[in-house]
This record gives structure tokens, sequence and C-alpha cells, in this order.
């Protein structure tokens, strides 16, 4: 009777470490690529680093040191606009300065003036006493009849006062008017002011015409001179002129 032998089991060298067993096998037996609640979240690091970054724009914001100022987006949309002869000339004032009839512009050179401090100066009309009717009606018929496309615009009464005696004054009301005609340039405007026997006035165009890339104005005080002389006829008022003086 053959006798049985029994080989002693082979020991793997693996066997000394289960855990590392356990991962190889782990390993060699995968066939699935490793989840990703595995790997490392790849937003970590971005998500600090934004989180930084909003913290130091939240810092520059709210620094006092002007250094560290940003400046306001509505202040460098709407600059200041610069004042131009171009931005005068679309509305210059009209009626009385100070109880007077006011200067002319200095940019706009159709222009003439009763006003002493006027470029283009005219001495203001007298009333002859033997002109007995009303005075500011007489001008109003005259610039209708004389001028085109005439339109009274406003008459007002201007109190004023006259010293009659030391520490006596004395008010009488004055007549203002204004008109508007046409002119070369577009319309004119024409303001007189009555007191007593005399008339001051101021006769100029509406707007200033320019032509581009020019800075200088159209026209010139002589036009408004001859208008002025039409009117003066038809008045036959007397108006004082510097050769009159000097005759």
């Amino acid at each position: 009777m053959s006798s049985l032998h029994f080989r002693p089991a082979l020991v793997s060298p693996w066997k000394k470490n289960n855990n590392n067993n356990q991962f190889l096998s782990a390993v060699l037996n995968r066939t699935s690529p490793p989840s990703m609640a595995a790997l490392p979240n790849p937003n970590h690091k971005p998500i600090f680093i934004s989180h930084l970054l909003s913290f130091a724009l939240s810092i520059t914001l709210t620094s006092p040191f002007p250094s560290l100022a940003i400046p306001s987006f509505n202040s460098l949309s709407s600059p200041l606009s610069p004042t131009t002869p171009f931005s005068q000339s679309k509305d210059f004032p009209i009626g009385l300065e100070n109880g007077k009839i006011r200067p002319c512009p200095s940019i706009n050179p159709s222009c003439v003036s009763t006003n002493p401090k006027s470029s283009s100066f005219a001495f203001p009309l007298s009333i002859p006493e033997s002109f007995t009717g009303n005075p500011i009606q007489k001008l109003q018929e005259v610039i209708l009849e004389t001028q085109r496309n005439a339109k009274i615009q406003m008459v007002e009464d201007t109190p004023y006062e006259i010293l009659i005696q030391e520490h006596a004054f004395m008010i009488i009301t004055g007549q203002y008017m204004e008109a508007e005609v046409d002119g070369n340039f577009g319309r004119d405007v024409i303001e007189f002011l009555v007191r007593g026997d005399v008339a001051a006035y101021r006769i100029m165009a509406a707007k200033v015409t320019y032509v581009y890339p020019f800075t200088t104005a159209l026209g010139d005080s002589k036009g408004q001179e001859e208008r002025m002389k039409k009117i003066i006829e038809e008045l036959d008022w007397y108006s004082p002129t510097f050769e009159s003086m000097v005759d």
C-alpha cells in the first residue's frame, strides 16, 4: 500500500500584507475609471482665488486713499461743454437791463444800439415838441409799414424816476416796445424805449450766422443802419450824428 505525501501549500509573498494585496487586486481588476468623487476637485483652487479677488476688490473700493479711488463712469461720459462763439450766438438776451436798452453783444456784428457801451453806437432819437401823438403807437405803425413780415412782440410801461430838485424825484412812465422783422440772415429784433422826448433803441440780428470752418460771423452794422434810416425818415424825428455835431 503506497503512502500519500502532502506537499506544503505555497505561501504567497503578498499574504504578508493583506492591505497591499487588496489594493493591488483592486487596481488589477478595475475595469472602470475612478469616480469623480475620488479625484481632487479642480475648482477648489479657482474658487479660493475668486473669493480672494473679491475681497481685494472690496478693499480697493472702500479705501480712503485717493490713489486707490476708481473714477465714476458718469463723470467720464459727461465732460463740461466749453463756451464758444457758436454756443453764445444761439440766444441773445432781449429786453431792458437795469431799466436801459442793452448794448450790442460783442459777437454779433449785425447790431446797432444807443447804449454807449456798444461798439456800434448810435445817438437816441429826439422827439420834436410839435409831435402830439403817442410815440410808441407811431413807432409801431412805421415799423409795420417799412419792414418785411414785421410783428410787434411786446409793448409795456416802464416807470422811472427823474430828479426835479434836490432830494425830490418824480415818477414818470416810459414805454418799451419789441418787434421782429425779416433781416438779411433771418429775423432781426428791434427794441425801443421811449422816455419823455427821447427814444433809445437797439436793432440786431436775432441769431448770428457762421460759415464752417470760419469763426467770424456774417453781417455788419451797415445793414442795420440803413434799416433805421428808413424808420427815422418816416418818423420825421431828429437823429443826431457825429457829423451834425461837428458842423
